[in-house]
């Protein structure tokens, strides 16, 4: 069985969605994206990047995704993504690719903590769209640097000057 095009939209955007709904702290909109009886498995860094930590069922998955907001803000960026049919009708497999940013504060300075990580997905259709019925997560790299620019210094800067100073690019 091969999967469709219109599957495979489906299944991306039930990935960019969940990268969405984690960056805009919808924690409840997260967890209705898996089944019922769904798993998410995470690594626990810095200890281990491979996945070692299981969460059964939407309760759990919705309480995993909220120690995200221990961050100032994250991003989530989706590089790749490449689908399969599943085993059984009505099934699919995904390896999705993502750069997550995550702004913490670390003392005085603004930290950008970058994780470069694979999702190794599986799919269940139900009713009537896609959901997730096992995510594990496995981080290849963590980038520990320095934020640069950040956001809230944007913001100082633009109360104190108009027009950035030359040389400033923004990107």
């Amino acid at each position: 069985m091969t999967l469709s095009g219109l599957d495979r939209a489906a299944l991306s955007d039930l990935v960019h969605r969940y990268a969405a709904d984690v960056d805009d702290r919808r924690f409840d909109s997260v967890a209705e994206l898996f089944t019922e009886d769904s798993e998410l498995t995470l690594p626990d860094p810095p200890t281990t990047l491979e996945p070692v930590h299981r969460h059964r069922g939407r309760a759990a998955i919705r309480d995993a995704a909220t120690t995200v907001a221990a961050t100032i803000r994250t991003q989530h960026a989706v590089v790749g993504e490449v689908y399969d049919a599943g085993p059984r009708p009505g099934t699919a497999r995904g390896r999705i690719a993502c750069v997550a940013h995550h702004w913490i504060q670390h003392g005085d300075q603004l930290r950008d903590v970058t994780w470069h990580l694979r999702y190794d997905d599986e799919y269940q259709y139900v009713e009537t769209e896609w959901r997730i019925r096992s995510r594990v997560l496995t981080i290849d790299a963590i980038d520990t640097g320095g934020c640069g620019r950040c956001d809230a210094d944007l913001r100082a800067e633009s109360r104190s000057t108009a027009v950035p100073p030359a040389g400033d690019v923004f990107e």
